[in-house]
């Protein structure tokens, strides 16, 4: 039995301690944390290894002009949790964090106080590559 339906349940609690949070129809959790909009969702990797997955989209439409990938390649945002990724889309650069880890054991406020580190170091990257 799966055990994903009940660990976004649980995120969703503790992001509500935080902030208003949505549920989509597939169970993923989105909110907003500053101006950065961010989705929780979650999958069972295997039996007995749940995993949640935090996507936070940092910023978008970028000028290309400027070196968005150097700058986050040289650190911008740097911190530990989450992975930054840039893409260029068809208006200038977009710029994403994600964060995966295993939730099980894990209690609701310990929890959201992991979803509020990831969703800080996305709104901190925010601010650096907005100046």
């Amino acid at each position: 039995m799966s055990e994903v339906p009940e660990m976004l349940d649980r995120a969703r609690r503790a992001l509500e301690r935080f902030h208003d949070v949505q549920v989509d129809d597939d169970g993923a959790v989105t909110f907003v944390h500053g101006a950065v909009p961010c989705v929780v969702q979650g999958l069972e990797l295997e039996e007995g290894l749940p995993v949640l997955n935090v996507t936070c989209v940092v910023a978008w439409d970028l000028p290309v002009e400027v070196d968005v990938p150097t700058r986050v390649a040289m650190g911008a945002g740097e911190g530990l949790f989450g992975t930054p990724r840039v893409v260029r889309g068809d208006n200038g650069w977009d710029v994403t964090l994600r964060y995966a880890f295993p939730v099980a054991g894990l209690a609701e406020k310990p929890l959201g106080t992991l979803l509020m580190l990831v969703a800080g170091n996305a709104s901190a990257l925010r601010a650096e590559l907005m100046d």
